[in-house]
């Protein structure tokens, strides 16, 4: 599965660190970052492939913005 920011969407507000540092930390700008993801510039989004979502899940239901997916993927 894969873990998605909307990094556009993102306000800052820490959340998702807080509750789930093993993937999310705060970056140079003071949004939201996924630790080891992949930044897709066209659609400001960063992916992060995980085999289980763990304390993400958890970042999505506190996010304000809901800028935090998930996606399930084929193996």
């Amino acid at each position: 599965m894969e873990i998605i920011l909307e990094k556009s969407e993102c306000i800052g507000c820490g959340s998702c660190i807080a509750l789930c540092s093993k993937f999310f930390e705060i970056d140079e700008e003071g949004k939201a970052h996924l630790k080891k993801s992949e930044f897709d510039s066209k659609a400001e989004e960063e992916t992060l492939e995980v085999s289980k979502a763990e304390c993400a899940e958890e970042a999505i239901e506190i996010c304000p913005v809901q800028c935090i997916k998930i996606k399930k993927t084929k193996k």
